[in-house]
């Protein structure tokens, strides 16, 4: 006879270093990775914390994975685009990739044994660079300046005190409240007149900074060919 399945039977999916990466990075993006555990994990894919380890070796391992996977996620500048928009791209692209992965952005450039899908996007930038003409110290002048605007923004964006207009409102008016207009009239203008304005946003500011900085480094490529 063939057996038959009854209610009290479960199916688990088979474990693989690509489900502990997957798990890793949903339970990353719901509780950050300073509370970030192997036990957590193992309660989160319902296994035993040692049966992680017969598919990554160990923590370090792991974080090093879930941060190769992220730079996966990002666009690489398309080689048809001339580079300033082809980096502008990949850089927008970033930005919304980190804002789904808000604990990624200080582990990004933090890992000493790198994945291929992070070579893939370093190479693929410097190589976006380069075939724009841009020397090899303004290449390292505009990879350094853009990155640390792109992971600044992005941390500051995913530590923010509110999330959406009707919260922006509330805490700006709170604000407000608790100190005397008159003492500090710049902010209060600014609050007043700019924050409380319908259809602000603090991300409107990244693509304008962005424009700046790849406008700058156009400039400077012109000015030292």
């Amino acid at each position: 006879m063939t057996p038959t399945a009854t209610s009290h039977d479960t199916v688990h999916t088979p474990l693989t270093a690509e489900r502990v990466l997957a798990g890793a990075i949903e339970l990353a993006d719901r509780i950050g990775i300073e509370q970030f555990t192997i036990r957590r994990l193992a309660t989160e894919l319902d296994v035993k914390p040692m049966t992680i380890y017969h598919h990554v070796p160990s923590k370090d391992a792991i974080i090093d994975g879930i941060v190769d996977v992220v730079f996966g996620q990002i666009d690489l500048p398309p080689d048809e685009l001339e580079w300033s928009a082809a980096i502008r791209r990949r850089c927008v692209s970033a930005r919304s990739v980190l804002a789904r992965h808000p604990w990624a952005p200080p582990l990004m450039e933090s890992r000493t044994t790198p994945g291929p899908a992070t070579l893939r996007h370093h190479d693929a930038v410097l190589g976006c660079f380069r075939r724009g003409g841009l020397s090899l110290q303004l290449t390292a002048h505009a990879y350094a300046i853009i990155d640390s605007y792109l992971y600044g923004f992005a941390l500051q964006e995913a530590n923010l005190p509110f999330h959406g207009d009707e919260e922006i409102a509330e805490l700006a008016e709170a604000i407000l409240e608790s100190f005397p207009v008159e003492a500090f009239p710049h902010l209060a203008e600014f609050t007043t007149q700019h924050v409380l304005r319908p259809g602000y946003s603090f991300g409107h500011s990244f693509e304008f900074g962005l424009d700046v900085l790849l406008a700058g480094i156009a400039a400077a490529q012109q000015s030292n060919p």
